[in-house]
């Protein structure tokens, strides 16, 4: 039987981006080399930290609770293989929506992708081009660049954010305000469970 190794799992409301505000199951997998300066869930990069657990347990954890959103991140989740994963949520009613950096290929059935790219490994072009979402983290003022060298790289349809890295906050929202005002197919992406002080 499929199993992966699972940090943590969590029922929630979705705080950023597209999906902001909606109910959410999370499951959070190990194992991520992209090694980001400010990420906020450092234990998650070694995969072998955490236990593998089966996909059917998982799907019985995620249907226990009456949302039917399963958000998949890490870590970087696409160093997993999520087809099993995908196949056995869209077997159980539920919406599949991943978080990622878009440095490994797509595996997987998915309803919704956010792309957010860092600096220390890109992203993949072909998984840039099926991305729903693409959410730049914002932490410094070159930050504004970058997000427009992705942006160049993503679907008409892709929804654009930008959303301030949480400890730059105070300096870099107002910036990334009046930078939607002036290219307004950019949003603006805020952390509101932190706002909300919600898991």
């Amino acid at each position: 039987m499929a199993a992966l190794p699972l940090m943590e799992q969590f029922y929630t409301i979705q705080g950023e981006g597209f999906n902001a505000g909606r109910a959410a199951y999370f499951l959070r997998l190990g194992g991520c080399d992209v090694g980001c300066v400010w990420c906020d869930v450092k234990e998650s990069w070694d995969r072998d930290a955490h236990p593998r657990v089966a996909v059917a347990d998982m799907v019985a954890a995620v249907t226990a609770f009456p949302g039917r959103n399963v958000v998949i991140t890490g870590g970087e989740p696409l160093m997993h293989d999520l087809t099993d994963l995908t196949a056995a949520l869209h077997g159980a009613n539920c919406q599949t929506w991943i978080e990622t950096s878009g440095a490994y290929p797509l595996s997987g059935d998915w309803d919704w992708i956010c792309v957010s790219p860092k600096k220390f490994k890109a992203p993949l072009p072909e998984v840039l081009r099926q991305a729903h979402e693409l959410k730049i983290i914002v932490f410094n003022q070159s930050d504004f660049q970058w997000a427009e060298e992705h942006a160049a790289q993503v679907s008409e349809h892709t929804r654009l954010y930008l959303q301030p890295e949480w400890s730059r906050a105070a300096r870099m929202t107002p910036l990334i305000v009046e930078y939607v005002k002036q290219n307004p197919r950019w949003q603006v992406s805020l952390q509101t469970h932190k706002y909300l002080d919600i898991p």
